[in-house]
């Protein structure tokens, strides 16, 4: 509604004022120089103070005359500094270093507050009444929420009196994401995100700060220009313009054209975002006096408010969504409209009659416009009276509701606050009459006389909605209306509040009120201008205070009458003027806009700023309020309206009527208005489903680009086109004659809305065809849409069949939420009467789940359609499934549109309330890369004799028939045979590589180097087809292999693809997938455990290269497990060699390409993943059993001065008895870093050290490169002396050279003093001396080094395991000393060079030259080309054999470089990381990895190897790292120190806690490795092994297993103290607690202290367990306990393997002890399975812990065979359900069964 129009008078003054201000601006200079007819304050200066003027940049400088008239002696009257510029908007009188604040005392109370009293330096007041002593007070209110305070140290001043707003009781749940700074003086205050380094977001000491009684200013500087909010204005962009902006903020009925004056809201909020990681951060001023907020370059904002106090909130978000959740956390969540609210409105101001109004309701129902609601403005009153209706013109207003109820429609009245104080037509206007009785005016100063307006009736007096008697009267008179007219919900108006006269009818007193000393820039530089007088009196205080809560305080009233009108029905209020909070239960219009090209725009940044403010109920006037539209401007405006959230069309008294149907029925604007409303009907479920997340997540539904893409700098800016949640992306044309608009499309997929199509763009800006009749809607993959049938109204439309429309992404994934309830009822979700689904689309499956079910709806309704964008092919098969019956969509039901590649399912009867899964089967085509080389083109491409396709991914790909054809196939019981030919029809692919034209299977002509490991295989193949659980089938044209699971008729190896290539040096086949799901390959660092297939590529090559993204570090593993849509799993190997890259595509499917050897492919069936691992362990070699010491904690550093550190760190861990078992040597303690050697000067004592510490039951491990020194005097280094002799080291094959191939890697030269402060080149070069490299493939080999580590075992120290490194073999120099490899160049740099680190440099780059020759124990010469990634596995069973030999133990060999099979001998860590938060998950990926390698013996160096480690990171790495099989804190050289006790204690304390915990389940673990040993079970263990029928499981690499019974979940990211973790379908206790948690199936939040690392115990399992000691020597001492957790049935089960620790081959030579566990009806049972433990070695039972016990029980009886019943202690707790008892006293050796019944009271 509008307000007074202007006469012509007012507009003649209007002109004239604007001519004025043109001759001020030219007078700006003489103003500036302080001429005559500048206005003159007392500043109360003192001529003896000297401005202190800073140097610094001019958009750093604060504004020290913000009032006008500036000039030189006036700034130095203020003590400010003068320094005029040529730009008059910078200020040329900024503040000096004299003015401010000091702190003269500070205080926490505790850990969460900060008080402080502050007194005011001597300085020129600006103006007047500064307040000397000031209190602050901080609160850490949650670890994301600052809040902090500035006020009057000796007198209460007005603070805003806010509904929701409190001061919390509650500390902090954990570490503050946060630090505030306080600085002593001058006063400031900083505010740092605690991040790695620590960020500085708020910044306060760039100006100082002032504290007057009216004149109250804060200065901060931001760490970035995107600054968005702070209203309520018109704001031409999104982003804040920082170029010095002055915005005023003050309530105020005025015009959004465009000006930077104060309109009707208070928003003094604003959101930061801080750089592309996404991390935002809030600021809001708790303040409603009238302010200014000016933004400057530095970039900083200057808050200016003239009272109340300085109440700020910091909130800190990881994300800018993440902030609107803080905020509104703050101030209240978004209500939730009732579902007829999103619908499409009419309205207009002064429709003259209700005949009227029915003919725009009827020509728009007859038009065919869906529209659910019609308002009345004030047109419907009796001279414009409220609570009144005109009698004559709206005779028949009273039954005009029923009317439009009638079509399944809704009407709305207006109500302005101001009542007339004039009588009605007949009568008395009871209204006033009953408002005067209560006394609920607001009044004039005198606090009785109700203050006099007027406004749209004449004189008015207005309700002061903070006086509760004022409250009653106006939630009285709206029920007496609304039974006299009826309606359906209310639109209030006029309540900034606005009055015609200048502060009321009599005018205002001339005080400090009304003319304060300083005023900030509102609209006519008058407080009281259309408002008001400030001193008038309301419950709350002085309209000084609380003019800007007016519309706050009418709509909490008017909610209060809403409720009591409308009971149980939702209803909703709508507002004009609005404050921080008021979202909770009302709406908002933009105002009174204008039918202009740029109000269409402006109401875009209107509307998401208002999403930041917590109203995401928000539109614009649609086609503008004044002046009459355009039809292209209406048409436009009715396009983009229809995705405004609330989408109404107004317009005013006076102008052409603009409703759509005024347009014609057959004009372009009805057309498109009824398509896009249509549209916009059909996704009304997924608006209100948007509208439930901001109720309960406090989500935008408007939300701008940056919010989802914030890592895009393009999007930060965009503010011509928005998004409606995650996934609708609106680009409306905003001007007119444009059928082109400039868009920006972000980095995903994209589709059409209306067509389905995929467009080709993403993360461009490109000009989108846009006609007359279209607007842009784009999916963004990976969204499903909850949708229905449209219908002319939502009463009709919830009656319709629903339905969902899937975007699938780079990963053909998507995912979605639908929440439904009446549409109508309060507080559903409070009372749970609604349903909540989640939907999700993985690996060609929809999951459609509900999550919550509290309602039925009473339609019945089903979900009739789901249309699929992004699929490939026309499906096979399309399965609907229930959980129950399974049932197949026949072709009808099946649409599927190839040239838009969208899938239709129709015609379905899935009914909402229930969950289901869809899934259908697509034979995708797929693309195989022509040209994996780098320097593509067509010409390159077609010369290969392949397709170029510019827009295709890959550009260059194979013809379908592309690659080799069948013959001569024979089919026996146990194989196939078969030959297949190149098919000539194609060129050869690589002229440098000789094509084979003719391959056998099994070829006996052409032997090719084959990998020379030992696999376990049947000694007879398979020869009964009925035994196999696959059948395999032979593809002719182009040949390709097919392995088909029999059991599901799954195709799950296909590669009858194109591009098989069989040449001398490349090699390359093809496979499908059967599903995205694929894990494994390496040693590579992956992001996810589970494969990312969109076209990435990995290479594999052992380097000596740290972990890093797609970078091929120490090991090659060929090998990958994948997950079928069946649940079922297998693996697949690849036996081969050489180096080779895999890549993945989307379709999926997977490419290998090797440069050289056969390609030897085995496949293991599962069907389970933990099988898979089982099969293949059994196939490579089961894992190594390490030695139980070895489960201890371990410490190393690269780097240790001497052997006193050594000491005195063991020393250390003793005192702060932090469990610890292993102490490790890196290459420092030997002699110029040679093996074999010990460094007589630094480690002279170490030998006596470590004799020292195995007495006290400590282990202690040395690091042995394979490199041998070369250049020591002949006699003085046996080992290279001896390798001599024996011939061990790697030479160049005969006819090159008999030269040893000669290296450089630690060794350095004797008697030369390293300059370490030359490159590192150079330092090679003249230090390092010649090396060389042991062949450990022959046979002396082994035996030499076997004899080298006998000599030092016994020569120079003990020890009781080795670590074997730098034996990818890794060389300082490439390929050979001098670099110039001898022989064939194309070993070196081969035709094809796979995806490699540094692959320009060749496959020597780092290692030995490939031309090197080794030979096999057969006698057979092999190139190092085809074994270079096998050197660490033929290391490492030399190694573990001498560890044995010389120790006659079991011990450990922890190696980096790895092969199919090194875990016979040993574990393995993840190599020399990184200290960075992302290596935590990088880790558990690692772990799981390698797990499914079988190598479970494996961990990652805690708190990383290189790089200074963060305290937080390092602690909740030490957490982790507690639950690492082989768990070792290590770092490099140079580095600090970072082992528990070099942090404090603290962190010692921590340390020791967690570490407690490993130790105390030890006896669990050890048996986990036996299990791996013996059965090859994984430790570490992916959920999904243990849940593979849960899909939800398929994609969590953020927790993981013990064995199937102790869930992982720690926290992998700063700052964080609640993590978000899976709970899998089934019970499980909380392990800290014994406490079951009560929820499965489901991710909950789980605080997460500094102190806890999460962990859960699955019920069903008995976990054994020890007292933890300081080393497992002791703990090993400790009788047995066992925690059993029941599961619903009162079942467990559990096992342990026990035997000496460390002898060798106990497990083959049935020397240990095997017992089971179990429970069952309330009896524990143990059954020896073997019983071979040595008498010294048996374990005593102790302590049993019983989880889940639900009955009081009353005694306990432990029955052993041969011995008496004995009764049992037993303590009962029923809080928690766990029951314990002691069998300690007894002794019982545990190889001795026995049965434990409890009996329940």
């Amino acid at each position: 509604m509008a307000k007074q129009r202007f006469s012509g008078l007012e507009v003649s003054l209007m002109v004239l004022f604007a001519l004025v201000m043109v001759v001020a601006v030219a007078m700006v200079v003489l103003v500036a120089t302080g001429e005559p007819g500048t206005i003159k304050h007392d500043s109360g200066s003192d001529p003896d103070i000297v401005p202190e003027c800073p140097s610094i940049p001019e958009g750093e400088r604060v504004d020290c005359f913000p009032d006008a008239g500036a000039s030189r002696q006036k700034c130095l009257e203020r003590a400010c500094c003068w320094s005029p510029l040529n730009e008059t908007n910078v200020p040329w009188c900024f503040f000096s270093k004299n003015h401010g604040y000091s702190v003269v005392s500070e205080s926490k109370p505790d850990s969460t507050h900060i008080e402080a009293k502050l007194t005011r330096m001597d300085a020129p007041s600006l103006f007047g009444a500064d307040i000397k002593d000031l209190t602050f007070y901080a609160e850490m209110q949650t670890e994301n929420r600052l809040r902090f305070k500035i006020t009057d140290a000796s007198k209460a001043r007005f603070e805003v009196p806010h509904e929701h707003v409190q001061s919390l009781s509650d500390t902090p749940n954990g570490p503050l994401k946060y630090r505030l700074e306080l600085i002593q003086k001058p006063f400031g205050l900083k505010v740092w995100r605690r991040t790695s380094p620590e960020k500085l977001l708020f910044d306060t000491t760039m100006g100082p700060l002032v504290f007057a009684d009216q004149y109250l200013q804060l200065s901060a500087k931001l760490p970035s220009h995107n600054i968005y909010g702070l209203g309520e204005h018109v704001h031409q962009t999104f982003r804040h313009d920082t170029n010095w902006r002055t915005w005023p903020i003050f309530t105020r009925a005025a015009f959004p054209n465009g000006g930077t004056h104060n309109l009707y809201g208070h928003y003094p909020y604003f959101t930061c975002l801080e750089d592309t990681s996404g991390q935002t951060f809030g600021v809001f001023l708790m303040n409603s006096n009238a302010m200014e907020v000016t933004i400057q370059p530095a970039p900083a904002i200057t808050f200016r408010t003239i009272g109340g106090v300085l109440d700020f909130y910091i909130l800190v978000g990881e994300t800018p969504e993440a902030v609107v959740d803080e905020f509104t956390k703050l101030i209240g969540r978004p209500f939730i409209p009732p579902y007829w609210s999103l619908g499409f409105q009419l309205s207009r101001w002064d429709y003259g009659s209700l005949e009227e109004v029915k003919k725009v309701v009827e020509r728009n129902r007859q038009a065919g416009i869906p529209y659910d609601v019609h308002y009345t403005d004030i047109d419907y009153m009796e001279n414009n009276k409220i609570f009144t209706y005109d009698t004559d013109k709206f005779a028949g207003l009273p039954q005009f509701a029923d009317y439009m109820h009638d079509k399944g429609q809704k009407y709305i009245v207006i109500l302005d606050p101001a009542v007339s104080t004039g009588q009605r037509i007949n009568g008395p206007y009871e209204a006033l009459e009953r408002g005067h009785a209560a006394k609920v005016w607001v009044t004039e100063p005198d606090g009785v006389t109700p203050l006099l307006g007027e406004v749209w009736p004449g004189e008015t007096v207005f309700p002061d909605y903070t006086n509760q008697d004022c409250i009653d009267w106006w939630v009285d008179e709206i029920s007496r209306f609304h039974k006299e007219v009826k309606h359906d919900a209310l639109w209030i108006d006029m309540n900034e509040v606005a009055n015609f006269v200048k502060g009321g009818i009599k005018g205002c007193a001339d005080n400090k009120l009304n003319y304060p000393p300083f005023t900030p820039r509102i609209l006519d530089d008058l407080m009281y201008s259309k408002t008001l007088c400030m001193d008038a009196k309301h419950k709350w205080g002085d309209h000084y205070d609380v003019h800007s809560l007016y519309g706050y305080s009418m709509v909490l009233a008017t909610d209060k009458a809403s409720k009591a009108v409308f009971g149980t029905s939702r209803s909703m209020v709508f507002t004009r003027s609005s404050f921080p909070g008021v979202g909770k239960y009302s709406g908002h219009w933009l105002g009174d806009n204008s039918a202009s090209w740029n109000d269409i725009k402006w109401a875009i940044p209107g509307m998401l700023e208002f999403n930041l403010f917590g109203i995401p109920y928000i539109g614009a006037d649609i086609c503008g309020f004044f002046d009459n539209s355009t039809e292209e401007l209406c048409t436009r405006w009715m396009q983009v309206g229809a995705f405004y959230p609330f989408s109404r069309n107004h317009n005013a008294k006076g102008f052409a009527d603009q409703d759509p149907a005024a347009y014609g029925f057959d004009s372009l604007l009805v057309n498109t208005s009824r398509h896009y409303l249509n549209i916009r009907y059909t996704l009304l479920p997924y608006l209100y489903t948007l509208f439930y997340k901001a109720h309960v997540n406090g989500e935008t539904v408007v939300r701008p680009l940056m919010h989802e893409f914030y890592s895009d700098s393009e999007t930060w800016a965009v503010h011509k086109q928005f998004m409606w949640g995650s996934y609708l992306l609106i680009t409306p044309v905003l001007d007119p004659g444009v059928e082109f608009v400039e868009a920006y499309i972000p980095d995903a997929i994209w589709y059409n809305f209306e067509t389905g199509v995929k467009i080709t763009e993403r993360k461009a800006i490109i000009n989108m065809h846009l006609p007359a009749d279209k607007i842009g809607l784009h999916l963004r993959g990976g969204g499903i849409l909850p949708i229905q049938r449209p219908n002319i109204t939502t009463t009709y439309s919830r009656l319709h069949p629903m339905g969902l429309i899937v975007a699938l992404d780079d990963n053909k994934a998507a995912s979605g939420e639908l929440f439904w309830d009446d549409g109508d009822s309060r507080d559903t979700v409070s009372s749970g009467v609604y349903i909540h689904y989640q939907f999700s689309v993985a690996n060609d499956v929809l999951s459609m789940q509900v999550a919550h079910n509290g309602y039925t709806d009473p339609n019945n309704l089903k979900f009739e359609k789901i249309t699929v964008m992004g699929v490939n092919s026309v499906p096979a098969l399309v399965l609907v499934s229930d959980g129950n019956v399974v049932i197949t969509l026949n072709e009808s039901q099946i649409e599927y549109d190839s040239s838009t590649r969208v899938l239709h399912l129709k015609n379905l009867e899935l009914e909402l309330g229930k969950n289901y899964t869809v899934s259908w089967e697509v034979k995708n085509s797929v693309n195989i890369d022509c040209y994996p080389e780098e320097d593509e083109d067509q010409a390159k491409c077609e010369a290969r004799g392949c397709i170029w396709e510019l827009l295709s991914s890959p550009r260059c790909y194979y013809a379908e028939n592309h690659g080799y054809i069948t013959s001569n196939k024979v089919e026996t019981s146990s194989g196939i045979t078969v030959d297949i030919d190149r098919n000539t029809k194609f060129p050869s692919q690589r002229s440098r590589s000789r094509d084979i034209s003719k391959l056998r299977i099994f070829d006996p002509y052409n032997a090719r180097y084959e990998v020379p490991i030992h696999l376990d295989l049947p000694a007879i193949p398979e020869t009964d087809e009925t035994k196999r659980e696959y059948r395999v089938q032979i593809h002719d044209k182009p040949f390709g292999i097919q392995v088909i699971r029999k059991e599901t008729n799954e195709i799950i190896w296909d590669s009858a693809m194109p591009g098989f290539t069989f040449s001398d040096q490349f090699l390359q086949i093809s496979t499908r997938l059967p599903s995205d799901y694929v894990y494994g390959f390496g040693e590579s660092e992956h992001p996810t455990y589970k494969h990312d297939l969109n076209f990435h590529k990995y290479g594999l090559f052992a380097k000596d290269q740290p972990p890093g993204y797609k970078l091929n570090s120490y090991g090659v593993h060929p090998f990958y497990m994948a997950l079928e849509k069946s649940t079922n799993a297998h693996g697949v190997l690849l036996l081969n060699s050489n180096a080779m890259d895999v890549t993945f595509q989307p379709t999926p499917a997977l490419t290998y390409r090797t440069i050289g050897g056969i390609l030897d492919f085995y496949m293991v069936m599962g069907p389970t993943p933990e099988e898979v691992v089982q099969q293949y362990t059994e196939m490579i070699g089961r894992p190594v059993l390490p030695a139980y010491w070895s489960l201890g904690f371990q410490l190393c550093r690269y780097g240790y001065a001497n052997d006193k550190e050594i000491a005195d760190l063991y020393r250390d861990m003793k005192a702060a008895k932090i469990p610890y078992d292993v102490q490790y040597a890196d290459i420092e303690y030997m002699e110029r870093q040679m093996d074999f050697t010990l460094d007589q000067v630094n480690f002279k004592e170490l030998p006596a050290l470590v004799d020292e510490m195995r007495a006290e039951g400590m282990r202690f491990i040395f690091i042995l490169d394979p490199a041998i020194a070369g250049n020591e005097t002949k006699g003085s280094y046996p080992a290279f002396d001896t390798g001599i002799e024996k011939d061990v080291f790697i030479k160049w094959p005969p006819e090159l050279s008999n030269d040893i191939v000669w290296g450089k890697v630690w060794p350095d030269y004797p008697n030369v003093t390293v300059d370490n402060s030359l490159d590192w080149d150079t330092q090679v070069e003249l230090f390092r001396a010649f090396a060389a490299f042991p062949d450990f493939f022959k046979n002396g080999t082994a035996e030499w080094w076997g004899e080298q580590i006998k000599d030092f075992y016994k020569n120079i120290m003990k020890f009781d395991g080795l670590w074997i490194d730098m034996n990818e073999p890794a060389s300082f120099v490439h390929g050979t000393v001098g670099e110039n490899c001898l022989g064939n160049d194309g070993l070196e740099n081969p035709p094809y060079m796979p995806s490699l680190e540094s692959k320009l440099r060749g496959l020597n780059h780092k290692t030995l030259c490939m031309n090197s020759e080794q030979i096999l124990a057969s006698g057979t010469r092999v190139k190092h080309y085809d074994v270079h990634n096998l050197y660490g596995w033929s290391h490492t069973k030399p190694t573990y054999d001498a560890l044995l030999s010389t120790t006659g133990k079991r011990g450990v060999v922890v190696t980096r470089s790895t092969y199919p099979s090194s875990g016979r001998w040993a574990g393995h860590w993840l190599g020399d990381n990184y200290s960075a938060w992302d290596q935590l998950l990088k880790s558990i990926i690692g772990m799981m990895e390698f797990s499914i390698f079988g190598i479970p013996y494996t961990g990652a160096d805690i708190c990383g190897f290189f790089n200074v480690a963060d305290y937080e990171m390092c602690l909740r790495w030490m957490q982790l790292g507690a639950f690492y099989p082989f768990s070792r804190n290590h770092n490099t050289i140079n580095m600090p120190r970072q082992d528990p006790v070099a942090w404090g204690p603290d962190f010692a304390a921590m340390s020791r806690d967690v570490l407690n915990i490993r130790y105390t389940l030890l006896p669990y673990l050890y048996t986990l490795m036996y299990e791996a040993h013996v059965h090859g079970n994984t430790v570490v263990r992916p959920l999904l092994h243990e849940f593979v029928t849960d899909e939800k499981t398929w994609d969590i690499d953020r927790q993981f297993l013990w064995g199937p019974a102790l869930l992982i979940t720690p926290a992998l990211d700063p700052g964080v103290t609640v993590v978000r973790g899976y709970v899998p379908n089934d019970r499980w206790y909380d392990y800290h607690t014994g406490k079951a948690v009560g929820v499965q199936g489901q991710f909950v939040d789980m605080d997460t202290p500094l102190t806890k690392i999460n962990l859960h115990v699955r019920a069903g399992h008995i976990l054994p367990w020890q007292k933890p000691e300081n080393n497992t020597h002791y703990s090993r001492l400790n009788p047995l306990g066992l925690i059993v957790a029941l599961n619903d049935e009162g079942v467990a089960y559990g096992s342990l393997f026990w035997d000496d620790g460390e002898g060798i081959n106990t497990v083959q030579n049935g020397r240990y002890l095997l017992t089971t566990f179990s429970v069952f009806d309330r009896n524990l049972t143990s059954e020896v399975s073997v019983n071979g433990l040595a008498e010294a070695d048996r374990l005593t039972l102790g302590v049993v812990r019983v989880w889940g016990v639900t009955e009081e029980v009353s005694q306990v009886t432990m029955k052993v065979a041969g011995k008496t019943d004995t009764t049992l202690d037993h303590h009962y707790n029923p809080e928690i359900q766990e029951l314990q008892f002691d069998a300690t006293s007894l002794s019982h050796t545990i190889e001795k069964s026995f049965t434990i019944i409890w009996t329940k009271t």
